[in-house]
């Protein structure tokens, strides 16, 4: 997680060539013993988000309530199917993201996103803490417009709190979820594995609002606007 490479994402010409196996990954979630590629039960729901190493940002959501199951791979890049060397080399444009699937009636969207927010700095661009490079940048990736008008607006509910607490302006970007590839067998749910390993997260201390719906109304009618 110590590599220091180009803040630059990288263009389908530049980008690294991937291949088209995906990851082999022949063993259950080492918690909830469940097959990480398994379809979710009618009714939850799945997002993604990055928010720096996804090492501490996967235990950050398998300890809510409510979770079904976790797991970290990489996204919103160029290279299909990319190993994590080829990520950490900065030419594939990935992010290191983790899936969450989650039953909406014991955890809701916006504890999800408050969980989101509050466990790392979002203001800081392709970096997070001491680690830099485009794969730590901050990021929602959704996979309804329900999650979209709500990632949206409490990107704008949190960056009012942010700005009254002296941060600049949030850098997360919020899109459609892209293919997600799953990362390496030693990745998923290292810090069980590891509970001493590396964690790099840090938030910011300031609170986000949990009455995140409120805004949804406002956010989609700025939208139709535009």
């Amino acid at each position: 997680m110590f590599f220091k490479k180009s803040a630059e994402l990288p263009t389908t010409e530049t980008a690294l060539k991937g291949r088209e196996e995906a990851m082999p990954l022949q063993f259950p979630h080492a918690l909830f013993g469940r097959n990480l590629r398994s379809d979710d039960p009618e009714g939850f729901e799945r997002i993604y988000v990055g928010m720096g190493c996804f090492w501490g940002a996967e235990r950050k959501f398998w300890t809510l309530d409510g979770v079904h199951l976790t797991a970290v791979g990489y996204q919103a890049g160029v290279t299909p199917n990319p190993s994590y060397r080829e990520v950490c080399s900065g030419q594939t444009g990935h992010n290191e993201t983790v899936l969450v699937v989650f039953d909406p009636t014991k955890v809701s969207r916006a504890t999800i996103l408050k969980t989101f927010w509050e466990s790392h700095d979002p203001t800081q661009g392709m970096r997070q803490g001491n680690d830099h490079g485009t794969q730590y940048r901050s990021g929602i990736y959704t996979t309804s417009d329900g999650q979209q008008a709500d990632a949206h607006a409490s990107r704008e509910a949190f960056g009012i709190q942010l700005k009254e607490a002296g941060y600049g302006a949030i850098t997360t970007e919020i899109l459609d979820a892209p293919p997600f590839f799953y990362a390496e067998a030693y990745h998923q749910q290292y810090l069980h594995k590891n509970p001493g390993g590396y964690c790099g997260l840090g938030g910011t201390g300031v609170s986000c609002p949990i009455g995140l719906f409120s805004k949804q109304e406002k956010y989609s009618e700025d939208s139709a606007e535009e």
